[in-house]
């Protein structure tokens, strides 16, 4: 047990009223300590029934353990209390996306998205998508599970090639990532074969915060491009949107001048395959 959930927890047997079972709670859930954490956030319920955080909590260990439909009657319980609540609006996106029902998720993480959360408005062109492309489907085609999967991989199959036509067959790849540092579209596959693109998008998380904070402070306007020299590799990263950030690694062989040419088109692509279904 971590120094910080026994404390939590200690605070909240002298006070089985406390609003502490909230982070003891949480902390639970990341420890992937389900069963305790339901129970915390069960009690927590029962103790505090008109709290929206304490409904949310509990909808969040429930996802965790895939009781889906519990989860959604307590984010439900949330938009009773809450309407604007902005979890409770991500957490019944997701439960519906992973039911299918993807019109009523689109509404969901719409509204979430409102708050200008980057991973919910990369979730939520996700979804854009999978709409379109199975209302694109003929009636009758096929059940609506096989019509699904069928538009997950064509969404997937979408983005992991949207740089393909600028890079060509050329020493370099391309990513795009969110403002969490999700991959959205593109590939980093290494001469092994090993794909480390999740990993190098964590590895950048808050990059293009810092880039905006320090063009910001200097008072330079906009920033377009940074451009890395490294022993093995030229990297150039530009700004997408308000959030977003493309990547592009090439070959030291390859002139700069070059690099930065396919950076901005791949910018250009990225911006264009985002607002498309925005």
């Amino acid at each position: 047990m971590s120094d910080d959930i026994r404390r939590l927890s200690e605070e909240l047997a002298r006070d089985p009223s406390s609003m502490v079972f909230l982070q003891l709670g949480e902390a639970l859930r990341r420890g992937a300590q389900l069963d305790l954490a339901l129970r915390v956030a069960s009690r927590g319920v029962e103790r505090h029934s008109g709290n929206a955080d304490a409904h949310d909590l509990l909808a969040r260990v429930r996802v965790d353990r895939g009781d889906l439909a519990e989860a959604t009657a307590e984010w439900e319980a949330v938009l009773r209390l809450a309407p604007d609540h902005v979890g409770a609006r991500k957490g019944l996106g997701y439960v519906l996306y992973k039911q299918h029902r993807l019109e009523e998720a689109e509404h969901h993480l719409g509204l979430a998205a409102e708050h200008g959360d980057a991973a919910v408005e990369t979730a939520l062109r996700m979804v854009r998508r999978l709409v379109r492309y199975t209302n694109g489907a003929p009636a009758g085609s096929a059940p609506n599970g096989e019509r699904f999967a069928a538009a997950e991989r064509r969404v997937e199959d979408e983005a992991r090639c949207l740089f393909a036509e600028i890079l060509g067959d050329g020493q370099q790849t391309a990513l795009l990532l969110d403002g969490d540092g999700l991959v959205t579209a593109g590939a980093y596959v290494t001469a092994d074969g090993e794909d480390v693109a999740q990993d190098i998008g964590a590895a950048l998380t808050g990059v293009r915060d810092e880039a905006d904070r320090t063009v910001k402070h200097l008072q330079l306007g906009a920033w377009r491009a940074v451009v890395y020299e490294t022993e093995v590799a030229t990297i150039a990263l530009g700004p997408v949107l308000e959030d977003s950030l493309a990547l592009v690694a090439a070959a030291r062989t390859l002139p700069l001048g070059l690099v930065r040419r396919v950076l901005d088109r791949c910018v250009q692509r990225a911006e264009a395959w985002l607002t498309e279904v925005a």
